[in-house]
């Protein structure tokens, strides 16, 4: 009997459930790029490249092995441009008895999923993903009725599970959590280790060339691309961050430093989530390196944590609460997208370097995009979707599983605390306690008041005062509405008319709106530190006047 085996672009992993009883004699592996996929949003230009690169790279591994595989490329003649397309097409070339796909990563691909099963013949076998330490069944039983579905629960119970940084019933070292060791600002005395790049091959030259020429109008840049495309080299990549940047990346796992975008992080997140590398192996490892002696456990425990812990946790809580879960919007935000968040022309310094990260390398760590460019969309208003949406499009290792719960629950507290038990909100004050991103910035981090302000810092109040009716009773906010209170009249008059002003000067304007392909760059070393100059000329409208000289 012949199988078709339909693998999608996140799926790359060799063991797969819908690949875990392949018969060579009969089977054939159905591979598929399909333009739909590329742009049901306009993805990063680099994130398409890295799929397509390393489906292709799959395929070809799998062609060694003497499987038969059914590649389509996205220029290929015929090529319907989209899943469902594709597989009857594949359909009526083999004629297979049945076929068996594993579960996808996002809820608009399980539903295509469940009308195949109803729509298409021969019969349809949808696999549970295996490439996940818990599974979906575990995760609702573990959540039942809760009302809340906080993480470090969930976290100690994996932990438990899986024994790791375990000495018998109890958290090694005494411990479950050593986030409060793992917030130092990065010293001027220290430099982080390179990135380790891996200069694209033939097979990849060839993907960014097409992802060029069709995709040329989608945000982000296709030059100095890095990314491991094979499981070898994956592994290396791992290999790499285990010896040079685990020992170090607890302590400064939470700091920024302009023109230093991945300091001591492992980058190894698109990887893991197409499938290149299996959590038990990154999360052993990590663990090996402790027992060892090469790791101290802080950083050992605040890396496992973020794979252990919240990628498990937000991958539960998507399939356990969709797809209601993506329309609430529980601080009711309806303000549009900025512009900048597109151009990253904008004189907020810590916003400029995250956003010029992000459209260079479809890369920021995980600070960059929760207190600099995810507090800024809380703080400001913007609309739940259009935050979502950029953060699905600009970052290689963005799909929706993971996305929507990060962004959706603990960026923008639009669940109603769900996923987090406080609104993440800070002022200026925390950027510049962890970042050097204020020292070269035209507004002044330590006023409070006035055009020269900091805008985080009337922002962070105002959106305090606009949301006291939904938050004054949350007791982890209990200090900050305890300062608003012993606020005049006047001072928050003052705060209300500096947001209004300030927010009332942004350009909305969507990517797909415009033709400036090439956003305006300015360099660190070229901006001014205006602090003291005229603080008209520092409208967000100056952007345009920068565009048109």
């Amino acid at each position: 009997m012949k199988t078709l085996r339909f693998v999608l672009g996140d799926q790359l992993y060799r063991r797969v459930a819908s690949l875990s009883d392949l018969d060579p004699e009969h089977d054939v592996v159905l591979m598929v790029e399909v333009r739909e996929e590329a742009t049901y949003v306009r993805h990063h230009k680099q994130k398409i490249a890295f799929l397509f690169s390393a489906m292709r790279h799959f395929a070809a591994e799998l062609l060694q092995e003497g499987i038969a595989v059914d590649y389509v490329r996205l220029d290929d003649r015929g090529n319907s441009g989209s899943f469902t397309g594709e597989l009857k097409r594949a359909i009526a070339r083999h004629g297979p008895h049945r076929i068996v796909m594993t579960e996808p990563g996002e809820w608009r691909v399980w539903q295509m999923m469940q009308d195949w099963r109803e729509d298409i013949s021969p019969s349809v076998e949808i696999r549970e993903d295996n490439r996940f330490l818990c599974s979906r069944a575990e995760f609702e039983a573990w959540a039942g009725d809760r009302s809340s579905l906080l993480m470090e629960a969930f976290y100690r119970q994996m932990r438990r599970r899986t024994g790791w940084l375990m000495d018998g019933d109890e958290p090694t070292g005494g411990q479950w959590n050593y986030d409060p060791e793992n917030r130092k600002r990065l010293p001027k005395t220290i430099s982080p280790p390179d990135r380790v790049v891996f200069p694209p091959d033939a097979v990849t030259r060839e993907c960014i060339a097409l992802v060029a020429k069709e995709f040329g109008d989608h945000f982000g840049s296709l030059d100095g691309f890095a990314w491991p495309v094979t499981r070898r080299d994956a592994l290396k990549a791992l290999g790499r961050f285990l010896k040079d940047g685990l020992p170090t990346f607890g302590d400064y796992q939470d700091a920024m430093h302009q023109g230093a975008p991945f300091l001591y992080h492992s980058l190894i997140s698109p990887m893991l989530n197409a499938g290149l590398l299996t959590p038990e192996e990154v999360c052993e490892a990590a663990e090996r390196a402790f027992r060892d002696g090469k790791a101290p456990l802080n950083c050992v425990e605040g890396f496992v944590r973020q794979i252990l812990g919240w990628r498990e946790y937000v991958r539960g809580l998507y399939w356990a609460r969709m797809p209601d879960y993506a329309e609430t919007n529980a601080l009711d935000a309806h303000r549009d997208l900025p512009w900048f968040y597109w151009s990253a022309e904008t004189e907020m310094n810590c916003l400029h370097q995250c956003i010029s990260e992000t459209r260079d390398h479809a890369y920021a760590h995980h600070i960059q995009r929760l207190m600099v460019l995810g507090n800024f969309a809380l703080l400001a208003g913007i609309e739940p979707r259009q935050v979502e949406e950029w953060y699905l499009i600009v970052y290689a290792d963005a799909f929706d599983w993971v996305e929507l719960p990060n962004v959706h629950g603990m960026v923008l507290w639009a669940d109603g605390g769900v996923l987090g038990s406080k609104p993440y909100a800070a002022s200026g004050a925390y950027i510049d306690r962890m970042s050097d991103y204020c020292g070269n910035c035209a507004f002044d981090v330590k006023r409070k008041a006035g055009e020269e302000a900091c805008p985080f810092n009337y922002l962070y109040w105002d959106f305090l005062i606009r949301n006291a009716e939904r938050l004054k009773g949350n007791p982890r906010l209990t200090m900050p509405y305890r300062t608003l209170g012993r606020m005049g009249n006047e001072r928050r008059a003052e705060i209300r008319a500096d947001a209004e002003r300030f927010l009332g000067s942004l350009d909305p304007r969507r990517l797909e709106d415009t033709q400036a392909a090439t956003p305006v760059r300015v360099t660190p070393s070229s901006r001014p530190t205006c602090k003291g100059r005229n603080a008209s000329s520092r409208s967000h409208t100056s952007s345009r006047r920068r565009a048109e000289n």
